[in-house]
């Protein structure tokens, strides 16, 4: 069972986009949400709360997506937070990269509310199994 009341940050650099991710995850019962615009300010954030899942967009300035979950993967106290990367980009070399860099799935956008559902589930049931 997923905790509705997690922590989660979503990480990118387009106010609307945050905005949608943030509704959809209101639509399927999460309300405990953080955004940050770039991998600083999210490095940030995650230095003062422990997080239960990251959605972070793949390209923003001056950290990329990938730049931060490289770093969390780094570091023992967040490598294990599930990261969730969130791109128009569906480049198998993206997907590879990312998969390398240890990323727990992959979202395309666009996106709807069953699909971001399903990769939360699959993501948080893989950790629980």
């Amino acid at each position: 069972m997923i905790d509705p009341s997690m922590p989660i940050l979503v990480v990118d650099d387009y106010a609307t986009m945050v905005r949608i991710i943030r509704n959809l995850l209101k639509q399927i019962g999460f309300e405990n949400v953080d955004d940050a615009s770039n991998g600083e300010q999210a490095l940030e954030k995650i230095r003062t709360k422990n997080y239960g899942l990251i959605f972070s967009d793949w390209n923003m300035e001056p950290m990329s997506g990938i730049e931060l979950l490289h770093k969390l993967r780094a570091e023992p106290a967040t490598a294990n937070i599930p990261f969730i990367m969130v791109t128009s980009e569906s480049k198998t070399d993206n997907v590879m990269a990312a998969r390398k860099a240890g990323v727990s799935s992959y979202l395309v956008k666009p996106f709807n509310a069953g699909q971001l559902k399903a990769k939360i589930d699959q993501v948080m049931g893989a950790i629980a199994a």
